[in-house]
């Protein structure tokens, strides 16, 4: 077995990386000794990115801290991108923007978090080095929506009335839960069904909204769950209770909150007798938690607007125009998020926010693009996307691009 055969078994990384690294800061660009990896200097630490040498698919990380004159092998958070053909770095302040080569157009801009808050409430939990990778989207989601109330109080219904009215508009966030399925469940679909201590890890690393125990079992509502309904080109709509609406709040995610209340309690217990599925004793203890649940709502400093459900269709007016769709006759049309599509030969240079991508293509003309990367406006981050990219293209492009065009 070779020295760096050896080293790399240890966790050090080979003596190659170690010559390259230590010849300077060489941001973005790729190891002259090493194919796939590149390097990035923040400080006093180089960022060693790149497939990794044990033939698996992932891009692993590795950290050589100058002032230790040692390396570092983090602890990775978020999902980790496959390996390609080729990595450029650009450091920005609390993370480094990867650009893969030779990936599909939806997998090729990752960010690695290394002093985001994210990382650092992690590396407080572990008390060692955390790095975490987040996928960047063109562009920027809806904000979700969360809408909470007691029991009887109509949020069902106001919720069915949008979904049917904007049906390409809003999707639902499917929730996890580690108790068995029932019936025709079928998982992906009524529940992600998963494993109670794979579920207490996740929550753990930061993965969960909100969640709670019920009866034994777990159920919550994970970042994944909401980042893939907008990555569908849709609204998430999470009809969670007070304590689900205040954990959301807590987090990272950018939400509207809004608490549905009824006009008195006397008229929600009408309501809740009139539906004539619950018995006295299920109705009252209903009214109990609807009295604790209305008091939160209103004094917990959480929601962000509180209607009043007296009549259906005026409150459910009022609510479209709280989400800015009093007017429209149908539904906008909506798409999934932009994609650019990379070619193999570009180079990558920085200049303040902007991020330029010179692009050559090869064919019986040769002919160079640039593309612009405006990183600005980032939001969100692990263990969600990081969306808010926003891009120009000069040149001809893919996806019919010519001239000039500016996609946010």
């Amino acid at each position: 077995m070779s020295t760096a055969e050896e080293n790399e078994k240890q966790g050090e990384a080979p003596a190659l990386l170690v010559d390259d690294v230590q010849d300077g800061a060489l941001n973005g660009l790729e190891l002259k000794n090493v194919t796939c990896k590149t390097t990035a200097t923040v400080g006093d630490k180089a960022y060693v990115i790149g497939g990794a040498d044990d033939g698996t698919l992932s891009i692993e990380v590795q950290i050589f801290d100058r002032s230790l004159g040692e390396w570092v092998r983090p602890t990775v958070r978020g999902t980790k991108p496959v390996s390609c053909n080729g990595l450029s770095a650009v450091p920005l302040e609390d993370r480094i923007l990867i650009l893969k080569k030779g990936s599909k157009p939806d997998d090729q801009i990752w960010f690695l978090e290394i002093d985001t808050q994210y990382v650092r409430q992690q590396q407080k939990i572990l008390g060692s080095e955390v790095v975490a990778w987040s996928k960047g989207v063109i562009g920027n989601a809806e904000k979700p929506v969360v809408i909470s109330g007691p029991s009887g109080v109509g949020k069902g219904t106001l919720i069915s009335m949008l979904m049917k009215e904007f049906p390409s508009m809003f999707g639902f966030s499917v929730s996890h839960t580690t108790r068995a399925p029932r019936g025709m469940e079928k998982d992906g679909v009524h529940y992600h069904f998963t494993e109670k201590s794979i579920m207490e890890k996740e929550i753990k690393e930061g993965k969960f909204l909100e969640f709670a125990s019920v009866h034994g079992n777990l159920y919550g509502t994970s970042v994944e769950a909401v980042e893939l309904v907008a990555d569908a080109g849709k609204r998430c709509i999470l009809d969670i209770d007070v304590q689900g609406a205040r954990s959301v709040r807590a987090s990272s995610l950018e939400a509207i909150f809004i608490f549905i209340c009824p006009p008195s309690m006397e008229e929600l217990e009408k309501r809740l007798r009139d539906r004539g599925t619950e018995t006295e004793e299920q109705i009252l203890k209903r009214l109990r938690n609807a009295e604790a649940e209305i008091e939160q709502g209103k004094s917990s400093q959480v929601f962000d607007f509180i209607l009043y459900n007296e009549k259906l269709e005026e409150c459910y007016e009022r609510l479209k125009k709280l989400l800015g769709l009093d007017g429209f006759i149908t539904a906008p049309p909506k798409s999934g998020p932009i994609e650019i599509d990379l070619p193999m030969d570009h180079s990558v240079s920085k200049i303040d926010n902007k991020i330029i991508i010179n692009c050559i293509s090869s064919g019986e003309k040769e002919s160079k693009n640039l593309i612009i990367l405006d990183v600005s406006s980032l939001k969100g981050g692990v263990p969600g996307r990081t969306r808010g990219l926003n891009f120009q293209a000069i040149g001809s492009f893919s996806n019919g691009l010519n001239g000039i065009d500016q996609l946010s």
